[in-house]
């Protein structure tokens, strides 16, 4: 048995490519390792594929949260519709890389006031949050001499289910709880915003196809109900897909749930004509199409185990190492990079260079006889990798991040 790459990444020699470039020649361009490499072309491609996907009209906005990388944003700005931000310094990323202020919004429990006032004073939209919010809201408002466009965050009744994190439904941070959104609404008339429609997030990483159907048919007849006298101009949803992180995940059937979004958007514009309709998406966007690569720095034996230490880590990619939040602790697939083709012939477990047993990327794993100097190859790495890691823990440098 020998390792191959997923699809999407190629082989040249004993080296796996990333966008079509040699992995030890991504190592000189990064200056060493560890580094992150995000192909550009697959995201292009994931992108185009989701747009087949989703009916005709249907906007895409990219949650920044997932991967706030610069050069990635300035790729995908003209691709997308809108960005979604979680905060100030997110939104100015955004606007640097040219995204219109009006496709940006800022969503978000406990948004501070300057983050509040520099969205309004941005121009873009404010997702509120609670009643509170409001006010605070028009008072930035009053602050900046603006009239701030407003979307209302709903968090339906019922638990949905079919989410790896479940982000909607039953008692949640997150949100307006679905009977308070009449108040809401009546505040924000007499605050006299632009109100500019619904948004509700449901869920994320999610893999089947139908439980995302049934999902979506309770979010759209949720927003629906909730449409009342004052017709929403849009309404975003969050779409949930996700993507597989281990060997017996199958990848979300796009066909399906693309046809889910379909029959809700189809509800939604019969009862709502002219409504404008978005799908916000993070991971499913650029979590397969980013690798996170490191160098075996140590090969040791403990007690007849072989271990292999790399000289990247938890600091870099807490996620991989199963510490990112996950419910079972899985580790993310990985390759001895340059070692492709080569015949599977020891088990190993391989870890991070940090000073804790959390350190560890994956245990017993049958591999190719690897050495010290080898590059380790960590895929599905795109999303909440380097910016959701804690890159100051024990002091080690940050990683590189490169887009080829």
């Amino acid at each position: 048995m020998t390792a191959s790459p997923p699809p999407g990444f190629g082989v040249s020699g004993s080296d796996l490519t990333i966008g079509g470039q040699r992995v030890s020649h991504l190592a000189r361009i990064a200056g060493g390792t560890p580094f992150y490499a995000y192909d550009r072309g697959a995201v292009s491609a994931r992108i185009a594929a989701l747009r087949a996907a989703l009916p005709a009209g249907m906007a895409i906005r990219y949650s920044l949260k997932a991967n706030p990388m610069a050069a990635l944003l300035a790729h995908m700005a003209p691709l997308v519709d809108g960005f979604d931000a979680a905060s100030a310094g997110e939104l100015r990323a955004g606007l640097a890389v040219g995204m219109a202020p009006a496709a940006l919004s800022i969503a978000g429990p406990g948004k501070s006031p300057a983050d509040i006032l520099s969205a309004v004073a941005a121009g873009a939209l404010v997702v509120v949050e609670s009643l509170a919010e409001v006010g605070r809201v028009a008072q930035a408002g009053n602050a900046s001499g603006l009239r701030p466009r407003v979307l209302v965050r709903v968090n339906p009744e019922a638990e949905i289910q079919g989410a790896g994190l479940r982000m909607g439904g039953g008692a949640r941070p997150f949100g307006i709880d679905a009977d308070q959104v009449p108040g809401v609404l009546a505040a924000i008339a007499a605050h006299d915003l632009d109100y500019q429609g619904l948004h509700c997030f449901w869920g994320s990483q999610a893999l089947d196809a139908e439980r995302i159907a049934r999902a979506f048919a309770v979010v759209g007849q949720t927003l629906l109900d909730l449409a009342g006298p004052r017709p929403p101009r849009q309404i975003v949803i969050g779409g949930g897909f996700g993507i597989p992180y281990t060997p017996t995940s199958a990848p979300l059937d796009l066909a399906r749930a693309g046809a889910a979004v379909a029959e809700t958007a189809g509800l939604l514009g019969d009862h709502l004509p002219g409504v404008s309709l978005g799908l916000e998406l993070g991971r499913f966007l650029v979590g397969e199409a980013g690798v996170y690569v490191c160098a075996i720095r140590e090969s040791k034996r403990s007690r007849g185990n072989l271990f292999l230490v790399t000289d990247g880590g938890l600091h870099h990619n807490q996620a991989a190492t199963g510490n990112f939040g996950q419910v079972v602790r899985r580790p993310y697939p990985l390759v001895i990079a340059t070692r492709m083709g080569e015949p599977v012939s020891e088990r190993a477990t391989i870890t991070g260079c940090l000073c804790t047993p959390l350190d560890v990327f994956a245990e017993a794993l049958a591999i190719p006889a690897a050495a010290e100097g080898d590059l380790v190859a960590i895929f599905q790495s795109g999303a909440y990798g380097a910016s959701a890691s804690p890159s100051a823990f024990l002091g080690h440098p940050p990683a590189v991040e490169l887009l080829v």
